[in-house]
Order: C-alpha cells, then sequence, then structure tokens
C-alpha cells in the first residue's frame, strides 16, 4: 500500500521546486490506492498547477511497483476549512459553523489560532432593561462575540 507521507513529500517537493503559493490542504490513500491529493492558494488554484503536479506525482511513482489511482483539486469554496492557512484567507467573511452539540451558527470570521477562531454573530433576543430589570417584549438584536474551540466543531464552511 502506498503511504501517505510519500505522497505528502512529493507534493512539498513540488510547490517548492515550482515556487507556488499553493498549500497543502489534505492527502487520503485508500486501501486500494487511490490517492486525492486537495490544495488550496490564497487567491486561486489555477488547473495547471493541478495538471502539473499530478503528472510530477505520476512521474516519482512507479506503477510496475504498485498501481494507483491519481486525483489532484482544489478545496474550493464549498469544503470545509481544515488549516490555519485557510481560516486566515476567509478572515473576515460570513462563515457556517456546525458544532459537535448540534447548533449551527452563522456569523464572521474573526482570528484563528492552533486552539480555534472568534466568530461574532448576531441574535435576535429578549433583553432585560438593567434599569428597571424588566425584559423587553420585542426582540433584539445581541452580538455575540465567542473564541470557539476546534475541538467543539465539526465543520466550518464560507457562507457565500
Amino acid at each position: 500500500m502506498i503511504q501517505k507521507q510519500e505522497i505528502i513529500d512529493l507534493v512539498d517537493q513540488f510547490l517548492l521546486a515550482t515556487d507556488s503559493e499553493s498549500f497543502l490542504i489534505d492527502v487520503t490513500v485508500s486501501r486500494d490506492n487511490r490517492i486525492v491529493v486537495t490544495l488550496d492558494n490564497d487567491e486561486a488554484i489555477d488547473i495547471d498547477e493541478c495538471v502539473a503536479l499530478n503528472q510530477y506525482i505520476e512521474e516519482h511513482m512507479d506503477r510496475d511497483k504498485e498501481d494507483f489511482e491519481l486525483e489532484v483539486g482544489s478545496a474550493g469554496l464549498t469544503a470545509p476549512l481544515r488549516t490555519l492557512r485557510q481560516y486566515a484567507k476567509f478572515e473576515g467573511e460570513t462563515m457556517e459553523v456546525l458544532l459537535r452539540d448540534g447548533h449551527k451558527l452563522r456569523g464572521i470570521l474573526g482570528a484563528a489560532d492552533d486552539e480555534g477562531f472568534d466568530l461574532t454573530w448576531t441574535t435576535m433576543e429578549r433583553v432585560t432593561d438593567p434599569v428597571t430589570g424588566k425584559q423587553s417584549k420585542k426582540k433584539q438584536e445581541v452580538e455575540h462575540h465567542e473564541h470557539i474551540a476546534h475541538k467543539d466543531v465539526n465543520s466550518i464552511y464560507y457562507n457565500f
């Protein structure tokens, strides 16, 4: 079976050799040697770059030793964020976040780090007047800002 790290090393070599602005998102290798390489870029992935990477990997692997199927593509706007560089790319954009507890949030993505990311969103709520202590009859917009831990998130997608 083809090892995932072998493919990661080839992708890294290609990106370095071509001085590419693209970055690796994921590599999967199934039991039947179906290899899927996913790239992203701060701008847009060029199809020619995907073709060139595909050819590079093909040239550096021996099909006589082990046959494989290879797919190289881009993450796309509908794919969930997986790396900090993707979080940086979408900072300030509206995102949809599905939490592990089943809640769904839609808000503006802020800074991200290894632990989590900032999200700002608004909800309509009845609020309590601080002077009278009475709850309002009409719902008002309430802004929430929270640092959400990656471990609490099922997925986060660009919301367009």
